[in-house]
């Protein structure tokens, strides 16, 4: 058993006594993660696969190691196969930029949903405008999960490619990736997986999913910001040309052409982000440590707690799944406060020392069209997060209905 309460010890943040519910925004970094970070900078800071001395050699076998670890977190099949990019928006418009540039021909259908981040919707249009191609999007079903026949009736459509999110970061809907990956490949579309809220969360395997590319960022998972990795098979990152050129990236340069670097390196031009990578490689050390089975477990218990609570309370609208598919619902819970706008929920909020997030989750059309709300209000969970957090976020609600005198 994991004694998360005495994880939050490992947060040094949280000693000033926040309680902090925005760790789908970004998580807060554990000791061993600052420490990582400190250590490079002070002990072996140097650019990596250029310098035949010590520590240039000991920062490149660092920042290999956390491409292992990354991989062998998300069970790929080798660390080559770990694209490192500043995060995940950067890692789905490149494959919107270097697979979806060669492949997508006028006419062509590019299949999302109406859930997504517009991290995995704006690249697609783009790429829409550009190639001439056609947008679709599978609907929303009671306003909390895919409409699952939506998804197979335009999947009839023949797509090239399916992008969805695994995790939703407003309605915490957990999508059935496996199932939607094998309806997709069956259809002949390449899918790509924004992981961005599960894999810092839940257990997320690739083989199991069968995706062909999946995103997802290192500041969500108690990791620095500034590095995200774009996982994809190996067969289509070999097809794939890079977007970036430069340093690093090349094996060959002459004054008419140059060749590419093996993989991953073909798509790292340039000096990367060497102590972000080894601050996500102690980012994925200690979530690994603690078990991502017992994180989710964790989160459902809050979670639950949470929607108890919520329900019980009069002129409270929480959207998403119901408490009683609480299975189907990650530790994101989003909800709004009857006659009081969400900015004015999230001040109060924060003169109660409670950090929520209140607006459309750069998800508008979700937000604005599905659930017809200007913004809503958001408490996530994570690890760090207990009973008590959540009791101190209702309070702050009871003062928000006290202020606007709201029964």
């Amino acid at each position: 058993m994991v004694d998360f309460e005495n994880a939050r010890k490992d947060f040094p943040i949280l000693e000033k006594g926040m309680v902090y519910l925005d760790s789908a925004a970004t998580s807060q970094k554990p000791a061993s993660v600052i420490n990582a970070v400190n250590e490079y900078y002070k002990n072996y800071n140097a650019n990596i696969h250029r310098g035949i001395y010590k520590i240039s050699e000991l920062a490149t076998e660092k920042y290999v190691e956390s491409k292992k670890l990354a991989a062998k977190f998300i069970n790929a099949e080798n660390y080559e196969q770990i694209v490192y990019v500043r995060n995940a928006t950067e890692a789905l418009n490149l494959v919107a930029l270097s697979w979806g540039e060669r492949n997508i021909k006028q006419g062509d259908v590019i299949l999302t949903t109406k859930m997504e981040h517009h991290s995995n919707m704006v690249p697609w249009q783009l790429l829409a405008i550009r190639k001439g191609a056609k947008l679709e999007y599978v609907d929303i079903k009671d306003k909390a999960e895919l409409d699952m026949e939506d998804l197979e009736e335009k999947l009839t459509h023949s797509p090239k490619i399916l992008a969805f999110t695994h995790v939703s970061n407003v309605l915490g809907t957990i999508n059935d990736a496996k199932g939607i990956t094998k309806l997709a490949h069956r259809a002949g579309a390449k899918v790509v997986v924004d992981a961005a809220q599960s894999v810092p969360h839940m257990p997320v395997d690739v083989k199991e999913i069968d995706c062909d590319f999946m995103a997802f960022s290192s500041h969500k998972m108690l990791g620095p910001s500034g590095i995200g990795v774009l996982y994809a098979k190996r067969n289509l990152l070999e097809e794939m040309e890079p977007v970036l050129g430069g340093g690093d990236m090349i094996r060959t340069v002459s004054f008419e052409k140059s060749t590419w670097n093996d993989l991953p390196w073909k798509f790292e031009a340039g000096t990367p982000n060497i102590e972000g990578a080894i601050g996500f490689g102690a980012a994925v050390k200690y979530l690994s440590e603690m078990g991502m089975n017992n994180i989710r477990e964790h989160e459902k218990a809050i979670t639950k707690y949470a929607m108890e609570k919520l329900n019980g309370i009069s002129n409270v609208q929480v959207y998403g799944p119901t408490v009683e598919n609480t299975e189907k619902r990650a530790g994101v819970v989003s909800f709004g406060i009857r006659g009081v706008h969400p900015h004015d929920i999230s001040s109060i909020f924060d003169e109660e020392n409670v950090a929520i997030r209140s607006g459309h989750h750069c998800a508008m059309p979700l937000v604005t069209s599905v659930l017809n709300e200007p913004a809503t209000s958001r408490m996530s969970f994570y690890l760090y997060n207990n009973e008590k957090d959540v009791d101190a976020a209702l309070n702050a609600i009871n003062k928000v209905k006290r202020i606007f005198k709201i029964s």
